[in-house]
């Protein structure tokens, strides 16, 4: 029905993902109670409000914290829900992550998938849909401000406006996601004052995010006078040749060392597409300061617990289910204070509680010195397969795109869990590279146009 008004905007859907992913929408520290997550995310919603506005559309800037994009008549109301922060950008792109660059067919930037890209379509869809059909219910693009972090935008939202009805966020994978896993981060800390003979001093993780594979990280060690360096720099790098591990070792001076580890990026909900660099430096390190009887118990506890390719076996917290098993991603490794850390992401299988893995964390580290902190709890969302909004968002992408594809459930987070009879509702396509949060990010240009085509017959069809 939508086919061919959307070509004919194709050009201008392009030109509006390529000027919104130029804004470098990383959520910073603000103390402008206009800007609560900074001037980049700001600018991004305010030019996705004045699109919209141009396209015809009522709008609302809520406070700073988030906005909407509306039309339509009736009581009900349908949301579509996204995201307009990225992570950041991190190092060694083809193209400048905030240059949208067009090659090869794909439109390249941070946030051309997650979640700029699949927005613009939710908000072509919506205009197709305007401008040829009358309907009987209200649509709501909702645009949060803070997904990549707290969801504060979200709350704030919740807390301020209307909830949707039911509806979906464009923030996963097609066909349509049934259920998606809980959140938990877990953070290991313990006092670091040592005399050691190998001691460290200092730890550089890049800041990396709780939902990134970390691709980088470097430790600085003192190493003391009755320790031939030499002969400590030729361990290590037995150590890391054995496990494979993409480390250099180097001398800074007489007594000191740096350990420079690399990986590859990628989201924390599919660890296994990534290398964890502080993984492999936190078990090579470990290593070394067993070979010279030396123990930091939360790196040993870390090594014997833990481990690089993790699965949850050793905690007695992997509870596989029909949304798979738990994963985990080591994202940061810290020495603040006087205070060695180790902070972790974990997805937890729909049908296993929260609780159940945080007594379990708490069982193996109450008789060290360890101390465990839990924040960034999320619930679980699970409809069942055979849920009416499930079923009919399934055929309609199967019906579009002349496949036969069956619901999926995710390890990552989405706005969906945020409101009821919510689902998440592409626009990755089966079977293709989730780019989310990795180097080289891109959507598809076909993509993006056959996202908007799906987006705008799920709009008609479900509130007509």
């Amino acid at each position: 029905m939508f086919e061919n008004y959307i070509d004919e905007l194709k050009e201008q859907i392009v030109s509006s993902t390529c000027e919104l992913i130029k804004i470098p929408s990383v959520n910073a520290e603000s103390d402008n109670p206009s800007m609560p997550f900074g001037k980049d995310c700001s600018r991004a919603l305010e030019y996705v409000l004045d699109l919209a506005n141009n396209l015809g559309f009522k709008t609302k800037n809520i406070d700073g914290y988030c906005g909407y994009v509306e039309f339509g008549e009736g009581e009900e109301l349908m949301g579509i829900i996204g995201h307009l922060d990225v992570v950041p950008e991190g190092e060694n792109w083809t193209y400048p992550p905030f240059s949208a660059t067009i090659a090869n067919g794909n439109i390249y930037g941070r946030g051309s998938i997650d979640d700029k890209g699949p927005v613009i379509a939710s908000l072509y869809a919506m205009k197709a849909v305007m401008d040829n059909c009358k309907i009987k219910k209200r649509v709501r693009l909702i645009l949060g401000l803070n997904e990549e972090r707290d969801w504060k935008c979200i709350e704030y939202y919740k807390n301020h406006e209307e909830i949707p009805n039911f509806g979906f966020s464009p923030d996963a994978d097609f066909p349509c996601i049934y259920a998606e896993k809980s959140l938990l981060n877990v953070h290991l800390k313990s006092n670091y004052e040592t005399n050691d003979r190998i001691k460290i001093v200092s730890i550089d993780y890049s800041n990396n995010a709780m939902n990134v594979v970390p691709k980088f990280c470097s430790i600085k060690l003192n190493i003391d006078n009755d320790i031939n360096i030499d002969e400590c720099i030729n361990n290590l790098r037995k150590i890391t040749e054995n496990h494979n591990f993409n480390i250099t070792v180097r001398k800074e001076t007489d007594n000191c060392i740096i350990l420079n580890s690399f990986g590859i990026s990628a989201h924390s909900a599919h660890p296994d597409l990534g290398v964890n660099a502080i993984s492999n430096i936190i078990i090579s390190l470990d290593e070394l300061l067993e070979m010279y009887n030396i123990n930091i118990e939360l790196l040993s506890m870390f090594r014997r617990y833990i481990h690089t390719q993790y699965n949850g076996d050793d905690l007695n917290i992997n509870y596989p289910d029909e949304s798979g098993k738990l994963t985990l991603n080591v994202a940061r490794f810290f020495l603040e204070n006087n205070t060695l850390g180790i902070s972790m992401n974990l997805r937890i299988p729909v049908h296993t509680s929260i609780d159940t893995i945080k007594n379990n964390f708490n069982n193996v580290f109450e008789k060290t010195s360890i101390i465990v902190d839990f924040d960034g709890e999320k619930n679980s969302l699970y409809i069942p397969k055979d849920n009416d909004l499930v079923t009919t968002l399934c055929s309609i992408f199967n019906e579009v795109t002349g496949k036969n594809e069956e619901p999926i459930t995710i390890g990552g987070a989405t706005y969906a869990r945020a409101f009821p009879n919510c689902v998440s509702f592409g626009a990755n396509m089966p079977g293709d590279e989730d780019m989310c949060h990795k180097v080289d990010e891109f959507i598809s240009i076909d993509n993006l146009i056959l996202a908007t085509k799906i987006y705008s017959t799920a709009i008609y069809n479900l509130c007509s």
